[in-house]
């Protein structure tokens, strides 16, 4: 598989692996997409001091406001992540 390829099933089998510890195996609870943060975005929540930045966060994703996260809008918030990132970079490329 292509190096693409192999990213795409690495943000399914890391959703998963969250997703199917409790409840809705297809959907994160909110504790359970708290733990995939802080295990999977170290660096992104080190800045997070508060609980309610937490649940701001899980209430933006929230679209369909079932208080669970499901893969749709779990990519949601890894292609804002991704284009921030993309972002940073493309600005401090010369630095």
């Amino acid at each position: 598989m292509s190096d693409l390829e192999n990213c795409l099933g690495t943000i399914i089998e890391v959703f998963h692996k969250y997703s199917a510890k409790e409840g809705d195996k297809y959907k994160l609870k909110k504790a359970e997409l708290k733990e995939l943060l802080t295990n999977e975005f170290p660096t992104l929540t080190e800045h997070v001091k508060d609980q309610a930045t937490m649940d701001s966060l899980m209430e933006s994703l929230d679209t369909d406001g079932d208080s669970e996260c499901d893969f749709q809008e779990f990519m949601t918030f890894i292609t804002m992540v991704t284009i921030c990132c993309h972002e940073f970079f493309e600005h401090h490329e010369d630095e």
